[in-house]
């Protein structure tokens, strides 16, 4: 029962919230008339109710009188026949009159009319006692009247003692029927009424549905086809057999609706090929693009910032923006993203270190973008920038002004100090001492000078310049750079070692770069090898061949038994100004040989490898392409194309 109630409660609601306000004010006002009038019609019937009532009332008691007085003394001397004629002569005589009743001073009936009826032959033959009403006062002197509701109507009931000479003799009760001249008019009253009161809910029901057809429901279908305008759904139509200005105004509609339609379908092309066009600017340029609306919500992004920030699986458009970066990111960021949106300023730079998804290092642009007019805010551009490589060649090149002030200082110094003293106690001082000071200016000018080459030589590499490619001896190469460091090794106490398979081919490459190569390498292995330790360089073919149309490379290695390089250290031994001396504390250099030694094999199409472990030793190698005399000399191009790319 409570769900149907609830039913009924809802679908009322429903039906109710679908009417405009002009239709809920006419409803609630014909409402209130209705209410009103129909109170007014029933108050009216009820007065003239009450004053039949009333009259009915006074007729009854004034009757009663008339008979009691004409038949009390009848009745007092007992002559009970002339009492039934006299009663019945008035009973006929008037069509009042319900029913007539005597009883004695004990309430017992001794004369009836109609004493025949069946209601009251039922009722009276068989008690013979009159109901009298409980307030009655008995031998009271005035008639007491009452009225109680029977299916014909209000009957008043009219109870009159018989007195004669102050003796009590019983009581006459009389009924009298009601007014049917009042009975009737109080029925038509009430039928007009509710005739008026149904005839006026069927008007405005009438009503509303009349406007519901010819003028809601248009309106409805109008509001509908407006919103999908809105939205950008062109093809609504509104289909009403409508005429007048109604039926104009929808026909414009569908006009207006047509003539978009039409505009859309040809500019559609033009705004997707300029729409494609801003996407493919925005994802191949090299930083990353983001931009975002006031609320924070992407709308769009390019790949390089999905790749800086992690995003490839995940599709961020539409989603907000401070969600979905990094933590370090998005606390240095919302602040001033939000005072941007509030248009408190324009624009805003951050350099951000950041772990996730790999270690680098970021700045970010932020810039707001405005309307036409730039009047308003209507969202915010967002540059982000990978300036890892940036800040480690920054770091790199001020550890390299480090260490080369550091390098320039000590010999300038002490090429400055033994000068002077030269210069100004030359005449005091023995042969010998100005040997020593002059060793001493010659050891430092070497010093000065290898700085400086190596310098040069990087630059050199660096700067794309071009070198011719042939087929080179690595015995010979290997041999003139043995020479070269055979002096040196013998001074340390360090046993220099040769292992090169005999009748090697011929390898691909620069014979001056080779031997810079080894000349390198083979430094760096006496520089951090022991008195008593072993330095080797060997050359040997492999037995693999990379295609069928090629030799077997030949491969170089240089191994000594020095202190070894850290692991920690072996990703960064081939960056440039990195110096394995700067912790271990013992030696001294640039840091720009082995970035040299990678530059050259690299424009040799090949990588350098090494293998060390601390307090073992180290072993570099790498691999050159043997030389085929019948090559062709764009093969020699294409190395040194490649080169470019390599150092670009």
């Amino acid at each position: 029962m409570l769900s149907l109630l609830k039913t009924i409660r809802d679908a009322i609601a429903s039906w109710w919230s679908e009417f405009t306000l002009q239709t809920k004010l006419l409803a609630v006002a014909t409402l209130v008339v209705s209410l009103v009038m129909s109170g007014l019609t029933f108050w009216a019937v009820n007065t003239i109710q009450q004053d039949a009532r009333m009259n009915d009332t006074r007729f009854g008691r004034d009757l009663g009188l008339l008979l009691a007085a004409n038949v009390a003394p009848l009745v007092a001397d007992n002559n009970l026949t002339e009492v039934a004629q006299f009663s019945q002569r008035f009973y006929s005589s008037t069509s009042s009159v319900r029913y007539m009743l005597y009883a004695d001073e004990n309430g017992e009936i001794f004369f009836g009319i109609p004493f025949w009826d069946a209601e009251v032959e039922n009722s009276l033959t068989i008690k013979r006692r009159i109901q009298l009403p409980e307030d009655y006062p008995g031998d009271g002197e005035k008639p007491m009247v009452r009225q109680h509701m029977t299916p014909d109507g209000v009957v008043t009931d009219v109870f009159i003692p018989l007195i004669v000479n102050k003796k009590y003799l019983g009581v006459l009760a009389i009924g009298i029927n009601p007014n049917q001249t009042a009975i009737i008019s109080t029925n038509f009253t009430r039928d007009v009424t509710i005739a008026v009161f149904i005839t006026i809910w069927v008007m405005v029901i009438l009503a509303g549905v009349i406007n519901a057809l010819t003028i809601t429901k248009p309106i409805k279908e109008l509001l509908v086809g407006v919103k999908q305008i809105t939205t950008g759904n062109f093809k609504q139509r509104i289909d009403l057999p409508l005429g007048g200005e109604l039926g104009e105004l929808i026909l414009s509609f569908n006009e207006m609706a047509e003539r978009l339609e039409r505009y859309e379908e040809q500019n559609i092309e033009e705004l997707t090929a300029e729409k494609a066009k801003l996407e493919t600017l925005v994802s191949t340029i090299a930083d990353g693009a983001v931009l975002i609306d006031n609320n924070m919500q992407v709308i769009l992004v390019n790949p390089t910032a999905r790749r800086i920030f992690g995003w490839e699986t995940t599709d961020v458009v539409g989603c907000n923006l401070l969600h979905n970066l990094p933590p370090v990111v998005q606390m240095e960021i919302s602040g001033p993203l939000y005072e941007m949106a509030a248009g408190e300023c324009e624009s805003a730079e951050f350099r951000i270190f950041i772990n996730q998804p790999t270690p680098r290092t970021i700045r970010i642009l932020l810039t707001t973008v405005l309307n036409v007019q730039r009047e308003s805010i209507k969202g915010i551009a967002i540059t982000v920038q990978d300036i890892t490589r940036e800040v480690e060649l920054n770091d790199a090149k001020s550890q390299f002004i480090s260490n080369v002030s550091h390098e320039l200082r000590t010999p300038l110094f002490n090429i400055k100090t033994y000068i002077e003293t030269l210069h100004d106690y030359g005449e005091d001082l023995a042969l010998q001492e100005r040997q020593e000071f002059l060793q001493t200016v010659n050891h430092e000018t070497d010093r000065l000078t290898r700085l400086v080459n190596d310098v040069l030589d990087l630059s050199k590499l660096e700067s794309g310049r071009q070198y011719n490619f042939d087929g080179v001896d690595l015995a010979q190469a290997i041999e003139q750079t043995l020479r070269t460091y055979q002096l040196n090794a013998k001074d340390k106490g360090v046993e220099l070692l040769q292992e090169v398979t005999a009748n090697l081919p011929l390898v691909m490459g620069n014979y001056d770069l080779l031997v810079q190569v080894f000349g390198n390498l083979i430094g760096n292995a006496l520089k951090f090898t022991k008195a008593g330790g072993k330095v080797a360089i060997r050359a040997y073919q492999l037995d693999f061949k990379p295609n069928h149309t090629q030799s077997s490379p030949v491969r170089i290695e240089i191994s000594d038994t020095g202190i070894g390089i850290a692991t920690e250290d072996q990703h960064s031994i081939f960056e440039r100004f990195f110096r394995v001396e700067n912790r271990v504390h013992t030696l001294e250099g640039t840091g720009l040989g082995l970035s040299i030694v990678r530059n050259i094999i690299d424009r040799h199409r090949s990588k350098v490898h090494l293998v060390s472990e601390v307090g073992i030793g180290t072993t570099f190698w790498f691999d050159l392409t043997a030389f085929e005399e019948k090559a062709p000399a764009i093969q020699v191009e294409a190395i040194a194309e490649a080169s470019k790319i390599t150092t670009g």
